[in-house]
C-alpha cells in the first residue's frame, strides 16, 4: 500500500524489537528503505532477527541493552551513531507484562514491568530527544500502548499503570517538543497474537473468547499494525503529534477492560497459569 522508498535514507531504532511485533515492524520499515537498529537484552534474538531484516533489503544494527539503565540505553544511541551517524525515528516497543491476580501481586512484579514499560520508554525517548535538540533538526518518537491505558483492565495492574504513564508521556512531549520538530505518537494495538504474549498472557482458551467479542470477530494480523506504524513514522504524518492511534477492531468500544474477562477464571485455573507462566520463562 506504500511507496517502496517512503523511509528511505530514515535510520529508526526499536525497543525490544528482536521478537514480535517490534520485529514486524523492523522488517516492514526495511522493505520501505528504513535503515534499522535493533536493542533487546538477548543477543542471539537480536542475531536471529537481524538476518531477517538483512533478507528484507535493510542495513541493520544490533545492540543488548537493559532499558532500564539509562547507562546501557547511552552506549545503544553512542553505537547507533557511530555506525550510521543519524537518528530519524524511536519505536518504544520494549515491554513485559504478565497476568496476575493483583493481591498476590510481588513488589518486584509490579516494579519490573514499570521499570521497563515506563521508565525504559522515558530513557529512550529522552536519549534520542537529546541528540536532536543538539542537532536543531527534527525526530519521531512512536511508543506502543494500549487501549486499558484509559479504561483501566483486570489482573494486569503493573502494566495499567505503566502504559497509562505511557500515554500521558506521549501527549506531554508532544506539546513541549513540538518547537524542535520532534512529533510523538502513540499506537494502541489491541490483540495481535506474538509467542511471548500468548505465552504470558493467554489462559487455555481465551484467545478465542477475545477473538468472539472482537466487533470484527478475529485477532489482528502484523502486517496490519505494520501499515499504520510504517505511516507514522513516515514524512506523510508531520502533523499527527501527541496522537495515540487505537488498531484493536473496536475490542475496547464493545468491551473495556482487555483481561475483565479473566474474572471466571476459578484459583485452579490461575495455578495452571502460573506454571505455565514459569515453565515460559525457563525457555528464554
Amino acid at each position: 500500500m506504500f511507496q517502496k522508498d517512503l523511509l528511505k535514507d530514515k535510520v529508526i531504532l526499536i525497543t525490544g524489537g528482536g521478537t514480535g511485533l517490534g520485529k514486524s515492524m523492523a522488517i516492514g520499515f526495511a522493505r520501505l528503505g528504513a535503515s534499522i537498529a535493533l536493542c533487546a537484552r538477548r543477543r542471539d534474538v537480536l542475531e536471529k532477527a537481524a538476518g531477517e531484516i538483512k533478507g528484507a533489503g535493510g542495513d541493520v544494527l544490533v545492540d543488548t541493552c537493559d532499558i532500564r539503565k539509562p547507562d546501557e540505553v547511552e552506549k545503544v544511541f553512542d553505537n547507533l551513531y557511530s555506525k550510521f551517524g543519524r537518528l530519524d525515528g524511536l519505536v518504544n516497543n520494549a515491554a513485559g507484562n504478565f497476568i496476575c491476580p493483583t493481591e498476590y501481586l510481588s513488589p518486584n512484579g509490579f516494579d519490573a514491568v514499570v521499570r521497563i514499560v515506563l521508565h525504559g520508554t522515558f530513557h529512550c525517548t529522552q536519549a534520542a530527544a537529546k541528540r536532536w535538540i543538539g542537532e536543531q533538526k527534527g525526530g519521531r518518537v512512536l511508543n506502543m500502548c494500549t487501549t486499558y491505558a484509559w479504561t483501566g483492565s483486570a489482573f494486569v495492574v503493573p502494566s495499567v499503570c505503566a502504559k497509562a504513564g505511557v500515554l500521558a508521556m506521549t501527549r506531554s512531549l508532544a506539546v513541549e517538543w513540538g518547537k524542535y520538530k520532534i512529533r510523538v505518537n502513540a499506537i494502541a494495538p489491541g490483540p495481535f497474537k506474538t509467542e511471548q504474549a500468548w505465552a504470558n498472557l493467554m489462559p487455555e482458551g481465551f484467545d478465542e473468547k477475545m477473538a468472539a467479542k472482537n466487533p470484527v470477530g478475529r485477532t489482528g494480523e502484523h502486517a496490519e499494525l505494520v501499515n499504520l506504524a510504517s505511516f507514522l513514522m513516515s514524512d506523510g504524518a508531520e502533523y499527527i503529534n501527541g496522537e495515540c492511534v487505537t488498531i484493536d477492531g473496536g475490542e475496547w468500544l464493545q468491551g473495556a477492560g482487555e483481561f475483565n474477562g479473566l474474572l471466571e477464571l476459578t484459583p485452579e485455573d490461575w495455578m495452571a497459569i502460573k506454571m505455565k507462566a514459569e515453565s515460559s520463562r525457563k525457555k528464554e
